[in-house]
């Protein structure tokens, strides 16, 4: 499965691993936080959280070189 961030109040974004396929119309996302804890992320099918990048590009000196580069992305990195 694939990995998302997800927005977080306190923690600006967290990391959520996607535990049922998503389908076009799918007004929620199945995702499991690192904590473990599962939740149904509500989504806009045009506005779906970012894909997090694989673990061998975490501290990437050259930003250039991730798979995905936006906001959370790069404050993770």
């Amino acid at each position: 499965y694939n990995r998302v961030w997800i927005p977080d109040n306190e923690e600006v974004w967290q990391s959520a691993e996607i535990t049922k396929n998503y389908k076009a119309g799918d007004s929620f996302l199945h995702v499991q936080l690192e904590d473990g804890t599962e939740l149904n992320y509500p989504v806009d099918p045009g506005a779906l959280p970012p894909l997090r990048n694989p673990d061998i590009l975490v501290g990437e000196n050259d930003l250039t070189a991730l798979s995905y580069l936006h906001e959370p992305a790069v404050l993770h990195n």
